[in-house]
Order: structure tokens, then C-alpha cells, then sequence
């Protein structure tokens, strides 16, 4: 029989359009050559009216057996959740691969099929999932596969007894002291952002602060100049490329630094989430990510999207390698040399940065505002870790890899690695637990501290690599 599939086709419009285009086409060229019968506009939805109104066109069919959703470049999950509640049959979720030529992100897909499955996990509905080129051997089976059984849980949690691990009890006795500032608000469909600041307490001890975005702002404005420009003067010691971007929008940085400064030292926060945009590009007009950046290699663990449980994590993973971490976002796994590639605009501190390369002052990719750190990460030994809520429960996720030495994958902050375990078998568990598009990261191999961590704080482990 031929399998009918509705197909909507997501993007977001500050990507590259004129390829999420060429992509799309590719990926129902790949669909009628599979024998698939389609229904739905073949165009792009770019906002929740085009996806809407490619909702009722689907509805409108007296049977398809799949709802499939298309993600052509990186959005929120809000249009996914809303399309999998009003579907009366299976929804399947496809992302697109893209080269890695070390230019931008130009779709960044794997990053939206990640947020998509824990967003539908935690709503309790089942999905099935592909990570695929339109073009990839077997890509028929592939697409004809998700019109079966849903991908199922291939793991299982872990507890860990209790052993003696001095490192364990300081990362605990810190969180019991914590205190995380949390600086605007998520943004929505980021799910894997939320978090209840009651349960991180009794979880850990941990105390949140809430700090208003527009406040943020208005101390960054308000800064001493002479202050925002001996952080440029600093800045300038290590990147190359400050004189090249806009001055004005580069000092609006430095400035929203002296602000995160002020923020930390108000509320004594060891560590920092802030919601980086939209609202510092077309509100405050910079970048966040470099300032960020900087805060993270003065001790001060910062993390984007507003992501409370992110902050926490790298708070844990800078105790246990008394050095600055990094929260990055998974966008690619490549199955032919098994690797993956950690990225993220602009936020990982100057430490990490290959010996070989020279860091440089840049632009956002999307938003065309200074200032970004860009730089491949330097080789050697990571531990990955999470704390977790995917599929509404508790956990602490961890993996070990290593950072290869490569050229940069895409621009920002970015590093090939590899896992200990292959990385098809990595991207499953991600896919299938549903676990949460930011992973924090620490050079050195915690993960034996880290299970003693999950020990005292009662959570059980999943380790994906």
C-alpha cells in the first residue's frame, strides 16, 4: 500500500533561506522518490500562521498515516507541540544535515529536531525521529521506517553506591550554597529551559534570583566609560579583529559586561542565565555572547536562552575542573568518520581556544552584531554533562569525548569530537530520551565525580558515552 504522509516543512527566516529552500525541495524529491504520497503546501512555514494553514490543508485529507514535520533550519518547538496535540495520527520529525565549511550555521536543524523531542517528551507524546541527508544511502527505508513502531527508550538510568570522592562533596557543599541569577526569561518553546526554582532548591540547595532584562540594560547604559574601555583594552590583548567590527555596537558589549559584573556582585550570584535574544540585538543592540564569554573565563559560569539548569551544571562542572567551562549546543553527527560538532555563537572563554589559532573579535552570524569569540577548541580529553529533566524526570546525563584537533566546523566557538561510545549510538539516546539541546562541558575526565555528585544528590545517572 502507499503511505500517505503530511508533511510541513519549518524554518526560520534568519537563516539561509535561499538553501533551507534548496534543502526543502531535496527533501521531498527524496519523499516522492520513496513512493510516499504527500499532502500539504510544498512550501516553507515560517511563523505559526503559514503553519497553521498548512495544518487545515493536511486536516482536510480523509486518511495519511504519519504527521511529518520537516525541520529544515532550527526553530523553537512551539509550532511542533502544537501541530503533535492536534494530530489524530503519528508525528515524526526529520532534520537535515549541512556541510561543515567552516562558514556559519546556515540551517542548524539537528539543534531543532534536539529541542523538538524533548519538548514533545516532556508533553508526554510519542514521536519518531531522523537525522538524514535527503541523499543518504537507504534514505527510502528510512522515510518508509517512520511510518512505523515510535522510537523507544534503548537506555536505562543508573544509581551509583555511595563512595568516598572529596571532589563530590565540595561540588555539593557549593550547590547547597549557590546562588544562580537568572536575567530575563526564557524564550518560548525553549522547554528545555524551564525550571522551578523550588524544586532546584530542595534538589540541591540552590537559591535563584530573578533580575529583569530591561534592568540589565538600563546598568549597561548606565556604565562608567573609562570602565568599558579597559574591558576593551583587555580584550584587545587576546582577540584579533576589535578595530573591524562596528565600534559603537562593540562598546554596547563591553558596557552589558560591566552590567553582568554589577549583577553578579548585586545578588551574589556564582553563576549567571541570560535570556541573549532577541532582546539584546533589536533592544540593546549588541551581541551578548562575547561578554558571556568573558564572564565565563573569570570564574563566573554564563549560559545563554535564560537556562537555569544549564547555569547549574556548569557550575557543577567548574568545581570539579577548577577551570572555566562552556555550554554548547550538539548541531551536527557525522556516522562516516563518527564525530559531532559542539557550537555555539560566540560563548566559549579564551582558555579553550587552540593554541594553534588566534582568537578573533566577530559578528553573529544572524544578527550582524558584534562581539563574538571565534575560535576552534583545543584538543584533548572533555566530560559532558547535563542536569536533566527530560521526559519530566530528574536526571544527571553525562558523556566523555575528546576534542579533536580540526578546522572550525562553522563560525563562533565550535569543536569536532568524538565520543567514547559511537556517535550513532549517541545521537539515538539524545534523540530518544529527549534530552535537552544544551550539554555543558569541562576539559579533563569527571565522569567518576560526577556519578558520586548524582549519589549525594539522590538523581539517577544516564551516561551516553
Amino acid at each position: 500500500m502507499t503511505l500517505k504522509y503530511g508533511v510541513i516543512a519549518l524554518a526560520r527566516t534568519t537563516f539561509d533561506m535561499e538553501f533551507a529552500e534548496e534543502m526543502k525541495n531535496r527533501a521531498f524529491a527524496a519523499l516522492d522518490a520513496a513512493g510516499i504520497t504527500t499532502f500539504g503546501p510544498r512550501t516553507l512555514a515560517c511563523d505559526s500562521e503559514q503553519a497553521e494553514a498548512a495544518l487545515a490543508e493536511i486536516a482536510a485529507e480523509d486518511h495519511i498515516d504519519l504527521l511529518l514535520i520537516i525541520q529544515i533550519t532550527f526553530t523553537d518547538a512551539s509550532m511542533t507541540i502544537e501541530m503533535a496535540r492536534r494530530s489524530e495520527v503519528p508525528v515524526a520529525i526529520w532534520g537535515v544535515p549541512e556541510p561543515r565549511i567552516g562558514g556559519r550555521l546556515r540551517l542548524n536543524a539537528y539543534c531543532g529536531i534536539n529541542l523538538a523531542a524533548h519538548a514533545l517528551g516532556k508533553a508526554g507524546q510519542s514521536y519518531r525521529w531522523l537525522f538524514s541527508s535527503p541523499e543518504a544511502s537507504g534514505i527510502t527505508d528510512k522515510l518508509s521506517g517512520l511510518a512505523a513502531s515510535p522510537n523507544g527508550s534503548h537506555v536505562s538510568l543508573e544509581q551509583f553506591e555511595h563512595r568516598s570522592d572529596a571532589s563530590a562533596d565540595r561540588v555539593v557543599e557549593k550547590l547547597g550554597q549557590a546562588r544562580v541569577s537568572v536575567i530575563g526569561e526564557h524564550p518560548a518553546g525553549f522547554d528545555t529551559c524551564e525550571f522551578d526554582a523550588n524544586e532546584l532548591h530542595e534538589l540541591a540547595g540552590i537559591s535563584v534570583n530573578k533580575v529583569k532584562l530591561e534592568d540589565a540594560f538600563e546598568k549597561a547604559k548606565a556604565a562608567p566609560a573609562a570602565r568599558a574601555k579597559a574591558h576593551r583594552a583587555e580584550a584587545a590583548n587576546a582577540l584579533a579583529g576589535l578595530d573591524d567590527v562596528d565600534q559603537e555596537q562593540l562598546n554596547r558589549s563591553f558596557r552589558l559586561l560591566c552590567a553582568l559584573e554589577d549583577i553578579v556582585d548585586e545578588t551574589k550570584a556564582d553563576s549567571i542565565a541570560v535570556r541573549c535574544w532577541p532582546e539584546t540585538f533589536v533592544d540593546y543592540g549588541c551581541a551578548a555572547c562575547g561578554p558571556m564569554a568573558m564572564m565565563n573565563q573569570a570564574g563566573v559560569p554564563s549560559v545563554c536562552e535564560a537556562d537555569v539548569y544549564g547555569s547549574v551544571t556548569t557550575l557543577m562542572l567548574q568545581e570539579l575542573a577548577d577551570e572555566p567551562v562552556w555550554m554548547a549546543d550538539l548541531v551536527d553527527v557525522d556516522e562516516s568518520d563518527d564525530t559531532a560538532v559542539l557550537w555555539h555563537c560566540g560563548l566559549a572563554p579564551l582558555s579553550m581556544c587552540d593554541p594553534e589559532a588566534q582568537a578573533e573579535a566577530t559578528i553573529h552570524t544572524n544578527r550582524k552584531m558584534p562581539l563574538l569569540h571565534q575560535f576552534p577548541l583545543k584538543p584533548g580529553r572533555v566530560t559532558l554533562a547535563r542536569l536533566s529533566q527530560s521526559k519530566n524526570e530528574k536526571k544527571l546525563m553525562i558523556a566523555g569525548a575528546e576534542v579533536l584537533r580540526a578546522p572550525m566546523a562553522f563560525t563562533g566557538t565550535s569543536g569536532v569530537i568524538r565520543f567514547d561510545k559511537v556517535v550513532a549510538e549517541v545521537c539515538g539516546t539524545i534523540m530518544d530520551e529527549g534530552l535537552e539541546h544544551h550539554f555543558s562541558l569541562a576539559y579533563g575526565d569527571h565522569l567518576e565525580s560526577l556519578r558520586q555528585v548524582a549519589n549525594r544528590l539522590n538523581l539517577p545517572v544516564l551516561q551516553i558515552a
